[in-house]
């Protein structure tokens, strides 16, 4: 079954790569003269770079889909000719991007081409047979983008149009659908509508503002955090937002991570940059005193706000980000405590997603890559610690060989939203590195100094990406005990606000958020509103509520519970946020 699945996704990437061929070969009909860069199969389709002589309209793709099908109906073979590196350079001649592909393809490689009748391209391939393997009715141009070539701000920038491709229409019909549920869940829209973050272009790209709704909820997310490290037997430490030169060079990450760190700033005549990572600074306070085996392990966790220099192309609301809170924590421990402390963080991993309503989750074990600092016997020691922590949670899991950094294995917890993406979140990563580059001991049992395991640690990844994970896993409808707003207060009309302030200011000593909707709105207006901002609780107050103090909720899915007498309702309101009930 498994080779059947991986051959109809192979089957899948030759259709998406045809069809970008094709696509280039409508645009090339329309535009003679544009130039024409990239076109790869992706996840759910294939994409392909064009500069051309204005932008594109959205009837500019209905005419390109039109050309598209007329050329699918054609029935053209594919086919794959090799030729010499002069001969193409002449073939494409007049293009000057092929001609810095050609360029690049190495010396001891074939340059081989693909032709389709009317159109030539650059390609190793593989493709379909034919056109008429490709169906014209199971693909769409979805939307344009730009892109630089080659990913570099400094290069010219193109038209890069999307598109979807399957092998027969009812997929791309559920793929549509998909796509429409998905853009009804995007982050950056619910952000908007829900009043909880903005970003400012011209204040700085990539730099995230949290409003007052959106703080909230942040907030509830980070108190829980901090809560269950504490009774997890982690410590809390704070650490500065910038470091001299000299931390990040002995650290290693101005010699491989320079690109992603912000420019120096000089002060005192010496340079400083903002902090792209937490790890360094935690050694600092590891270094700051002698240690015994007796005293490991330390497992300090820090909320650290860290800067990295994305590029401006690759930004995307609070999945991809300038500034970012990590959610990180180090552990240093002796090499017996390594199990233990592994198979621990495992757990407090899937204990803190599955709290947050994460269920499917799995993982993924990176091992030893070609390059890699550290004696080979601690690589096979904390690899297999790594494994038998994951096997004892009875977690599936995927082996990538040599896929670690150089620096140690790693765990990655990816986990399945309710639509069934799935998101990298969690990650457990050993570092034989740093404890060797910043000279790191403790003093063993038998009086010998040595080695530290350096352990790093982020549950939740960053609070931002997390953030908008969780708003489109729950498409803005919070559970109660994260919701910024949980209970909104409404009067029917405003003789019963004397009653209204007193449940507002009841709820609000037993911590509950709350509001008060004393507008003069119809009171079907304030439920609508409510509703609107997604509040999970509307307490609809009149006559008889404040006859007999108590409360009529309207649930935030339209279910209703009249009479319920207000201590009952605080009281009950307490269980479902302690017990994370969604209403």
């Amino acid at each position: 079954m498994a080779k059947n699945k991986e051959n109809a996704n192979e089957r899948l990437d030759r259709v998406r790569h045809s069809m970008s061929h094709v696509m280039a070969e409508a645009v090339l009909q329309m535009f003679p003269s544009a130039q024409i860069a990239i076109g790869p199969a992706i996840d759910n389709g294939f994409y392909y770079d064009f500069d051309l002589p204005r932008a594109l309209t959205p009837e500019d793709l209905d005419e390109i889909t039109e050309r598209m099908k007329q050329i699918i109906k054609e029935d053209k073979e594919f086919k794959r000719i090799v030729v010499s590196r002069d001969e193409a350079k002449k073939m494409f001649s007049d293009q000057i991007y092929k001609q810095e592909l050609i360029d690049a393809i190495p010396a001891d490689e074939e340059v081989s081409l693909y032709n389709q009748g009317g159109f030539t391209d650059l390609c190793r391939g593989p493709h379909v047979e034919s056109t008429k393997e490709l169906n014209p009715e199971a693909f769409k141009l979805l939307n344009t983008a730009g892109a630089y070539w080659r990913g570099k701000e400094t290069n010219p920038m193109l038209t890069r149009i999307y598109a979807t491709a399957w092998t027969n229409p009812k997929d791309l019909r559920l793929y549509l659908q998909k796509l429409e549920e998905i853009e009804k869940r995007d982050h950056r829209r619910l952000g908007k509508e829900l009043d909880l973050f903005s970003f400012h272009e011209e204040a700085g790209p990539g730099l995230v503002y949290w409003h007052p709704r959106g703080a909230r909820i942040r907030m509830a997310i980070e108190n829980f955090w901090k809560d269950q490290h504490y009774a997890n037997g982690y410590e809390m430490v704070y650490t500065p937002h910038v470091g001299k030169a000299w931390l990040w060079e002995t650290s290693g990450h101005l010699g491989f991570y320079k690109e992603s760190m912000y420019s120096s700033m000089e002060m005192d005549k010496a340079d400083y940059y903002a902090k792209p990572m937490n790890c360094p600074f935690h050694i600092m306070i590891y270094r700051n005193s002698k240690h015994s085996y007796r005293d490991l392990p330390f497992r300090w966790a820090e909320l650290g706000t860290v800067y990295r220099y994305e590029k401006a192309g690759a930004l995307h609301g609070l999945l991809r980000v300038r500034g970012f809170t990590q959610d990180d924590a180090h552990i240093f421990c002796t090499p017996e405590q390594m199990d233990a402390e592994i198979r621990e963080v495992l757990r407090f991993s899937l204990f803190m997603l599955r709290s947050f309503g994460f269920e499917e989750i799995g993982a993924y074990l990176s091992t030893r890559p070609e390059k890699s600092v550290g004696e080979p016997q601690r690589w096979d020691a904390a690899t297999e610690s790594l494994r038998k922590a994951i096997e004892a949670e009875g977690l599936e899991y995927g082996v990538d060989e040599g896929g670690g950094a150089f620096y140690g294995p790693k765990i990655d917890l990816k986990i399945k939203d309710a639509i069934g993406r799935e998101w990298q979140l969690s990650t457990i990563q050993f570092d034989f590195n740093e404890p060797e580059r910043f000279n790191m001991t403790f003093v063993d049992s038998d009086g010998v100094e040595k080695r530290p395991y350096m352990i790093h640690r982020a549950l939740l990844g960053s609070i931002e990406r997390f953030f908008g994970v969780l708003l489109e896993h729950y498409a803005g409808a919070f559970p109660l005990w994260l919701a910024p707003e949980q209970v909104c207060v409404i009067p029917v009309s405003e003789i019963f606000n004397g009653y209204a302030n007193e449940v507002l200011q009841e709820l609000k000593s037993q911590g509950i958020r709350v509001y008060l909707d004393d507008s003069d709105d119809r009171m079907n207006a304030k439920i609508r509103n409510a509703q609107k901002m997604k509040v999970p609780h509307m307490l609809v107050l009149g006559e008889r509520e404040q006859e007999a103090r108590a409360v009529s909720v309207r649930y935030r899915d339209g279910k209703q519970e009249n009479g319920i007498e207000l201590s009952a309702y605080v009281s009950m309101l307490h269980e479902r946020i302690g017990t994370k009930q969604s209403l």
